[in-house]
């Protein structure tokens, strides 16, 4: 078979060529690191790797929403505890201002010390992140929650929004928890029903806590009202629970001082003093008609302080009926209070253990890529020189085949 000049260079250029493309191939991936210079490499490969990349940036996200919303969550879990620490000084001075020794300054100072708990209350409730955003806003994060309402209470200027972010592939998480849920209600499990006076009452009757005697029958979610009939001399008391339709009267029954008082559905109570007829007197659910707000039972209590009750029995015992109600419903509160923060404190958990199955999850799939996309340098250096040393021989071998002749042959 003849080889014409022609074909000579042009085989030899191909196989220089070839080598020289085979060479930049492995510098590249050796100076990148990267096997997979060009989709064309191996594009299987290629296409996998473009998944786990995808991949890749989806777990770095959910990594920094878990972060986000840890750190959101446990500004929050640390502004509940001081709001706990605060009822817990609240409840304190209100049990201080039942003290029958006090006089009306005495409760007067009561009164001023409570205030500057509620302003403390208040500042926690309009918490913010640090960067504008309200705590218990709900979704109207840039405005404030609460404001103060000249005729008592608050106003809250939220919603009752929570605010979702995506933690895994098919969780979502509430970084939030709304001011309305938090401070102006209460549930119905767990807390306890408010015993009340009238205000209007002439008698020196005073309500205790309703106690439960059958908790299996109870349900706190009756509304009683026990009303004082008969004479000064010999005082009766009915029951009617006004939950029914038409409402329920028990018969007249004789009234005697800190004897319990059957209220059905397995609670009692009992009334000290003397009420007179006439007086009235309620024990309803903690999420019913009174006040679930803890700031205007704040206000409650604070204006009852502030009435003046010395050598006068029967604002004595107004006055000791509203420390009743309030103290309940502050201790209502607080139970809320810590619900919400319970339930908090779940969901850092849960983010805590997303944490660790995401890191995890991420470095599986950034060794996955690695493997796949990453470079044997043993192996790619060991061809690198070969390729080289087989290029450089071509490269000589074409050289002396250039000057080689019939004639030098017969020349020598």
């Amino acid at each position: 078979m003849r080889i014409s000049t022609s074909q000579f260079y042009e085989q030899n250029i191909q196989t220089m060529d070839n080598q020289q493309s085979q060479l930049s191939t492995y510098y590249q991936q050796l100076s990148s690191g990267t096997a997979l210079t060009t989709p064309a490499d191996n594009p299987l490969g290629a296409a996998q790797a473009v998944q786990l990349t995808m991949v890749s940036a989806t777990i770095t996200q959910y990594q920094t929403n878990q972060t986000t919303a840890l750190s959101s969550l446990g500004l929050e879990d640390k502004t509940l505890s001081s709001v706990t620490n605060t009822l817990d000084s609240i409840t304190s001075q209100i049990v201080r201002a039942g003290d029958g020794t006090l006089n009306d300054s005495d409760r007067a100072s009561i009164a001023q010390a409570l205030q500057g708990y509620r302003n403390q209350l208040l500042n926690l409730a309009n918490a913010s992140d640090g960067a504008g955003n309200y705590l218990f806003s709900g979704f109207q994060a840039t405005t404030q929650p609460f404001t103060n309402n000249p005729a008592g209470g608050v106003n809250y200027q939220g919603d009752s929004g929570i605010r979702q972010i995506q933690v895994a592939d098919t969780r979502q998480i509430a970084t939030n928890d709304s001011g309305a849920n938090v401070f102006m209600a209460v549930p119905a499990t767990g807390t306890s029903a408010v015993s009340a006076g009238a205000s209007t009452n002439t008698g020196t009757g005073v309500i205790g806590t309703a106690s439960v005697t059958n908790p299996s029958a109870t349900t706190n979610a009756d509304h009683y009202s026990i009303t004082i009939g008969g004479t000064a001399a010999a005082p009766t008391y009915t029951v009617t629970d006004n939950t029914v339709v038409p409402a329920t009267t028990t018969a007249p029954a004789a009234f005697s001082a800190n004897n319990p008082i059957s209220l059905g559905a397995g609670m009692q109570v009992s009334i000290s003093g003397a009420p007179n007829p006439g007086d009235t007197f309620t024990v309803t659910p903690a999420t019913a008609t009174q006040n679930t707000s803890v700031f205007s039972s704040l206000d409650s209590i604070i204006a009852a302080l502030k009435q003046p009750a010395d050598n006068n029995p029967t604002a004595m015992a107004t006055l000791k009926n509203a420390l009743t109600s309030g103290l309940t419903q502050v201790q209502n509160s607080m139970t809320n209070v810590t619900v919400v923060q319970a339930s908090v404190g779940g969901r850092e958990q849960e983010l805590q253990a997303l944490q660790t199955t995401t890191r995890t999850n991420s470095v599986q799939t950034q060794s996955d890529l690695a493997t796949l996309t990453g470079v044997d340098m043993v192996t790619a250096i060991s061809k690198f020189e070969e390729t080289q040393s087989a290029l450089q021989a071509a490269q000589q071998t074409f050289v002396k085949m250039q000057g080689m002749s019939l004639f030098q042959y017969i020349g020598n």
